[in-house]
């Protein structure tokens, strides 16, 4: 790190960038996470990305905030979806908590169960989703040093979902 001005920031060799941590499956290597909510279609509604060392439970509350208004019937527009289904790495009770409070019903996972729940049946939206966004290699092997280029590509990728759905409807 080198002070630049009144922050630090990466060396211009320097190799991983902000939003990036070692993950627990590569070897230690520095990386990132995609974290996605989709609609039953697997349309977008919301993504963050954090360092590959972050806990994904940490990003459920957030990413259920981030849902813009989905207008429909007359009235308030929606906000939130009914139900949130996710695999077992967003299984905490305290999450699960403050998703009832908001009115979500929260179909997870449970840690240290056998597999074979029934949310796979499901889940797959979620996989392709992700498939679609890993098509485009600038996502899959990160490249750049700053998470807000990343995130910015990552939010281009995902209009250019909602674009492809619109054109085929």
């Amino acid at each position: 790190m080198v002070a630049r001005g009144r922050r630090l920031q990466p060396r211009a060799g320097e190799k991983g960038g902000s939003a990036t941590g070692p993950s627990p499956v590569d070897r230690a290597r520095n990386g990132s996470k995609h974290h996605l909510l989709v609609d039953a279609t697997g349309i977008p509604l919301a993504w963050t990305v954090t360092g590959g060392n972050r806990n994904d439970v940490t990003q459920l509350i957030p990413l259920v905030e981030r849902v813009p208004p989905v207008r429909g019937r007359v009235g308030r527009p929606r906000r939130r979806p009914e139900r949130v289904l996710a695999d077992r790495g967003y299984d905490h009770d305290k999450y699960r908590r403050e998703l009832q409070q908001r009115c979500i019903t929260p179909e997870i996972a449970r840690r240290h169960t056998e597999h074979g729940s029934g949310l796979g049946r499901y889940r797959w939206v979620v996989e392709r989703t992700f498939a679609w966004l890993h098509n485009r290699r600038r996502l899959l092997l990160r490249t750049d040093r700053r998470h807000e280029t990343h995130e910015a590509f990552l939010a281009l990728a995902c209009c250019l979902i909602c674009w492809r759905f619109l054109q085929n409807a």
